[in-house]
């Protein structure tokens, strides 16, 4: 009985220890994986986010590019780090719920070695070429790579740009050469340089390159034209159906005490959500898509399987 008595003792003695060290957060440096390289939609989230964070909270948020297999790399690494808060993770539909049907087996699981934060926004993508490409939208592109059938190459380097050029060979009927590369930025470098011929890049490398007249878009893959740049097709016009889109968040790994991501959650929400940093997100092509973690893992699951059909649907094997 003494014993117990003493441990109870122990544990009331330690709780306002826990609870001010807890207040505390983050006592020093958080580290941000991003599982792309730097340039891409995810790494400009996630430096627009950590600089939000490190404002508010008083510590370096800082950004650290994990790219490769699909952002396998940097998942791995993150699912495997302490739970304790100063890892975080920019994930992706690519690491969080394509992935399980783009591999016959993850290094990670993407559900239980992860808890969700904040979903924070999604992007459409556009087919970008050359600026001499012989087509000028999605209608004459398809005529033109049906006329030279596995001529055409085109480069991915996330799961969205992997699934969109399927879906693009299976609802347009052509055959191209895929190529994978660790990120989309290489992609968008391969076609001005001319190696490959066509990519799927996020709007926001997108609008930058077709405004400065070193790529030329053909279509948008989202329901409807971008504002941004509203001269560019959606798909949809000369693929009816054709929708494909990509969205960000941040997960931490599985165990991370609740009350560091509620207050991580709170906080991004509260950095990002002012009328500067929303016309930021909006100037890349990003909406705003908040989610609290509840919700956010709910989706997370969801996303598993509505990728499994996309990834079917486009005749990708698992590797």
């Amino acid at each position: 009985m003494k014993a117990i008595i003493a441990a109870l003792g122990i544990v009331a003695a330690l709780a306002p220890w826990t609870a001010a060290q807890a207040q505390k957060y983050p006592a020093h440096a958080v580290r941000i994986i991003v599982p792309f390289p730097a340039g891409s939609a995810p790494d400009q989230t996630a430096r627009i986010v950590g600089q939000e964070l490190q404002t508010l909270l008083g510590q370096s948020f800082v950004v650290d590019n994990k790219p490769g297999a699909q952002g396998s790399i940097g998942a791995t690494e993150a699912a495997k780090s302490p739970a304790d808060g100063y890892t975080l993770f920019l994930t992706t539909n690519t690491t969080q719920a394509a992935n399980v049907s783009l591999f016959k087996k993850l290094p990670y699981d993407p559900v239980k070695d992860f808890a969700p934060v904040v979903r924070i926004a999604g992007t459409s993508l556009m087919l970008v070429v050359k600026p001499d490409f012989p087509a000028g939208n999605m209608g004459e592109f398809i005529t033109y790579a049906r006329a030279n059938p596995d001529k055409l190459s085109a480069g991915y380097g996330s799961s969205a740009t992997q699934v969109g050029i399927g879906m693009l060979q299976t609802q347009g009927k052509i055959r191209v050469l895929s190529v994978p590369y660790k990120g989309v930025p290489q992609t968008a470098l391969e076609v001005m340089g001319g190696q490959i011929s066509f990519a799927f890049v996020d709007s926001a490398i997108g609008l930058a390159q077709t405004r400065g007249g070193k790529l030329k878009a053909l279509g948008v893959t989202s329901p409807t034209r971008n504002r941004l740049a509203p001269e560019i097709p959606t798909f949809a016009e000369a693929l009816p159906g054709f929708e494909l889109g990509t969205w960000y968040g941040l997960v931490a790994p599985a165990g991370t005490p609740r009350e560091i991501v509620q207050q991580v959650y709170e906080t991004t929400v509260k950095g990002i959500t002012r009328p500067e940093i929303r016309e930021r997100f909006a100037s890349l092509g990003l909406e705003m898509m908040l989610q609290p973690p509840d919700e956010f893992d709910a989706f997370i699951k969801s996303e598993i399987g509505k990728w499994a059909q996309r990834i079917r649907e486009a005749g990708i094997q698992p590797e």
